[in-house]
């Protein structure tokens, strides 16, 4: 399943507490009523592990570069494509985001390799 992986910080004079509220009430909503949306998770890091296997330089505790992780896994990357393009999207949800909420911001976008569950 395609999926697309935004990698983001919030603002300086944004709060967890009220990004967290906007993502319930409108942000989630919003983007799990378009077309293509199967799934939205938003992931708050709490901190990671940086290594270099190349170097031999091993793995040690590290701040994540980013705050906030949302993965949406989504239908078709063309689907998405459409869904970008809708007013809900790009003249609504967008400008809002990027004016009032976030900072800093990487988008990736791609297919699924390998899914596995436990039992």
């Amino acid at each position: 399943m395609p999926k697309e992986i935004i990698l983001y910080n919030l603002k300086d004079d944004v709060t967890d507490e009220d990004y967290k509220k906007w993502c319930e009430d409108y942000k989630g909503p919003l983007l799990l009523g378009l077309s293509s949306a199967k799934s939205f998770t938003l992931l708050k890091m709490l901190g990671g592990i940086k290594g270099n296997g190349k170097e031999g330089i091993p793995p040690e505790p590290t701040k994540s570069p980013f705050t906030y992780i949302g993965i949406l896994d989504i239908e078709s990357l063309e689907g998405w494509d459409k869904d970008r393009e809708s007013k809900a999207f790009k003249e609504e949800f967008f400008p809002q985001w990027f004016s009032k909420w976030v900072a800093d911001f990487y988008v990736l976008g791609g297919d699924e390799v390998y899914f596995g569950e436990s039992q």
